[in-house]
């Protein structure tokens, strides 16, 4: 496989990771439940590309929640960057 290819597979995955997070955030874990431990690795994974972002981009008000709009910044951008390279 060539390079390309293993860093397009690479950030595909990693593009995933961030999606199934953000699916993963509409759900309440607890703290000691076998889904923490996969949040928390998926935190390890994708916080440090969305935590600068979200230094950046204050969260949305939307009523009394405040909607994170940093990982769909990253997923446009992972999208984007995927279709132009691979």
């Amino acid at each position: 496989m060539c390079p390309v290819g293993v860093i397009c597979s690479l950030l595909s995955i990693w593009l995933l990771a961030v999606f199934v997070r953000i699916v993963l955030s509409w759900f309440p874990v607890s703290p000691g439940g076998a889904m923490a431990g996969v949040t928390r690795a998926l935190g390890v994974v994708t916080d440090p590309v969305l935590e600068p972002l979200r230094r950046m981009l204050p969260p949305l008000r939307v009523g009394g929640v405040g909607l994170d709009l940093s990982p769909m910044v990253v997923l446009l951008a992972g999208s984007f960057i995927l279709r132009a390279v691979c």
